[in-house]
C-alpha cells in the first residue's frame, strides 16, 4: 500500500506551485499517526480555513504560510520585465522543456543584460544547469550554484599509451592512495594539506568565512559526491598543437572534476538565504534573488566566492602534484577551466556579470575541457569567442536522466556491461552516474561547433567516484 505523499497530490488539492507545497510535505515528514488518507483530508481543511489551524502542532507552520501568501501584493516584489529579451540556444531539440522555461523566467529579471543556454542543459535551481546570464551590476548565488568554482582539471604526462595497459595495477594504486571521495569527508591530523590560499587574508575579512577554514582544511585535495570524478584516460592530439608545445601522439592523462566543498557550498546557502530575504521576487523567480555589487552585502559574496573558487583550484592543485609525483611523471601540459562561477567582463561595451552555472568559459582562444561521461570520451577545446553564446560552452554532456530516474531504470548488471565493453576499471559511484544516465557528447559537441575548436580527444580507462551515494556536487 502506497502511503507517500507527493507535490502532485497537493496539487491536486488546489495547493499552488511554488514553496507551499515544500512546507506542506515537511509536515508529511513529520506526522504521526495519521493515514495518507487522513493526511490528505487535514491537508485540505487547513488550505480551506488556515486561521483554524494556527495553534496546531504538527500544521501551524503550513497555515500560518497560507495566510501570508494570500496576504501578498504583486507591490510587495520587484516587477519582472515583461518583454524580455531573446537568448541564444544550442542544441535546442535536445533541451528539456524546465531548463527553457527556468531561462526564460531569468531573462525577465530587472538585472538581466543578455542569456544563452547550452547543448547539455537541464533543469537546477534558479538558473538552469548549463545557463549563462549577463547582469548588469548583480550577483546572483543561485546564479552561481551550490558549488561555487566547480572545475575540470588535466595534467598530461610525458607518458606513453602502453604503458598505462602495462601498469594498470600501480595507476590503481596511486589513484586510490591519493584521493578521497564523499559528501562531509576531509583529512585529518597529519594526513591534511596545506596550500597557500589557506594564508589568504581572505578568510580572516568575516566570522563566518573564519568559521570555516578549519572544514575547508580538512577537505583540501579531497574530491566529494556527485558526479565528481578523477580518472586516468588516454588523449590524442590528432596534430602538434603549438600552444601547448605538445606533438601529435596519444599520452596518458589525469583528468579531475569537483569543487568547492563544503566550504563553497556553506557559502552558498548563507548567502541564498540572505538574497531572498533582501531582493523579494515573485514566486516563479525567487530562487534568481540577486545582490547589487554596490551593496555591502554584494561585496561581501563576491569576496566569499572567489576564495572559494581559488580554493576549489587548489583541491586539484594537490590532487594533481600528489599523483605526478607518485608516478614520477612529468607534466607536459595542464589546462583548467571552472564553470559555477560569476565573472566581469566586457560584452558590447559595457562591463556585465557574467554567470556560467554549468558552463565552460570559451573566449577566443581559452583552452577548456567538456568531459563526456565514465565511458564517453571527453574533448579539449578552444574557445572561438561567440558572441550570441556570451562566450560559453557546454561544461559536459548533461543529464537526461534525473538520478532517481537513472538507479529505477538503470541496473547493476547494465552498468558493469557497458564498463566492460569500453574497457573501464570503475572505483566507487553509483547508479545514479551510470553512462547511460547522460547525454550522447559527440550529440552536444556537433550541437556547439560554431562555440569551441577540439583540440584533443580524452578516453576514459580508471574512474574513481565517491561510492557513498553523497551529493555534494
Amino acid at each position: 500500500m502506497n502511503t507517500a505523499i507527493n507535490g502532485n497530490d497537493l496539487l491536486a488539492l488546489g495547493y499552488p506551485e511554488g514553496s507551499l507545497i515544500g512546507i506542506a510535505l515537511k509536515c508529511n515528514r513529520k506526522r504521526t499517526g495519521f493515514t495518507k488518507e487522513q493526511m490528505l483530508e487535514n491537508y485540505a481543511k487547513v488550505l480551506e480555513h488556515p486561521e483554524l489551524y494556527l495553534e496546531d502542532k504538527l500544521f501551524s507552520g503550513l497555515a500560518q504560510a497560507i495566510i501570508d501568501k494570500s496576504n501578498e501584493k504583486p507591490e510587495d516584489f520587484i516587477a519582472l520585465n515583461e518583454n524580455p529579451s531573446a537568448f541564444a540556444m544550442y542544441g535546442e531539440d535536445h533541451i528539456e522543456e524546465g531548463a527553457r522555461k527556468q531561462m526564460e523566467v531569468a531573462m525577465q529579471l530587472p538585472v538581466t543584460v543578455a542569456g544563452a543556454l547550452m547543448p547539455d542543459a537541464h533543469q537546477g535551481y534558479g538558473l538552469p544547469i548549463g545557463g549563462v546570464l549577463a547582469t548588469k551590476n548583480a550577483v546572483i548565488p543561485y546564479g552561481v550554484g551550490v558549488d561555487i568554482g566547480c572545475r575540470m582539471a588535466l595534467s598530461v604526462y610525458d607518458i606513453p599509451e602502453f604503458f598505462y595497459f602495462e601498469n594498470e595495477a600501480k595507476f590503481k594504486r596511486e589513484l586510490v592512495a591519493h584521493t578521497k571521495f564523499g559528501a562531509g569527508y576531509g583529512f585529518h591530523g597529519q594526513y591534511k594539506s596545506d596550500h597557500e590560499v589557506l594564508e589568504r587574508k581572505d578568510f580572516t575579512n568575516s566570522k563566518f568565512i573564519k568559521e570555516l577554514k578549519d572544514k575547508a582544511w580538512s577537505q583540501l585535495g579531497t574530491s566529494g559526491g556527485g558526479n565528481h570524478f578523477v580518472e586516468f584516460g588516454i588523449i590524442e592530439f590528432e596534430k602538434d598543437d603549438a600552444v601547448l608545445n605538445i606533438p601529435k601522439g596519444k599520452y596518458v592523462a589525469l583528468l579531475t572534476h569537483s569543487g568547492s566543498r563544503g566550504f563553497g557550498a556553506t557559502i552558498a546557502g548563507h548567502y541564498t538565504k540572505l538574497a531572498k530575504e533582501n531582493c523579494k521576487l515573485p514566486e516563479k523567480a525567487k530562487n534568481l534573488a540577486y545582490l547589487g555589487l554596490d551593496t555591502e552585502l554584494g561585496q561581501e559574496y563576491w569576496m566569499a566566492m572567489n576564495l572559494a573558487g581559488d580554493y576549489a583550484s587548489a583541491c586539484h592543485e594537490v590532487i594533481h602534484n600528489k599523483i605526478a609525483k607518485a608516478l614520477g611523471a612529468t607534466v607536459l601540459a595542464k589546462v583548467e577551466n571552472h564553470h559555477n562561477f560569476a565573472w566581469k567582463e566586457i560584452h558590447n561595451g559595457e562591463e556585465v556579470i557574467v554567470h556560467r552555472k554549468g558552463a565552460t568559459p570559451a573566449a577566443e582562444g581559452v583552452m577548456g575541457i567538456i568531459p563526456g561521461s565514465m565511458t564517453a570520451p571527453g574533448f579539449l577545446v578552444r574557445g572561438k569567442g561567440e558572441t550570441e553564446a556570451l562566450h560559453s560552452a557546454s561544461h559536459g554532456a548533461g543529464r537526461q536522466m534525473s538520478r532517481t530516474q537513472a538507479i529505477k531504470n538503470i541496473t547493476r548488471n547494465e552498468m558493469k556491461a557497458i564498463l566492460k565493453d569500453h574497457g573501464v576499471t570503475l572505483i566507487g559511484a553509483g547508479l545514479d552516474e551510470a553512462p547511460m544516465a547522460y547525454k550522447d557528447i559527440n550529440q552536444v559537441m556537433a550541437s556547439q561547433e560554431d562555440l569551441v575548436d577540439v583540440v584533443a580527444k580524452f578516453t576514459p580507462k580508471m574512474v574513481r567516484m565517491a561510492d557513498d551515494g553523497s551529493r555534494e556536487d
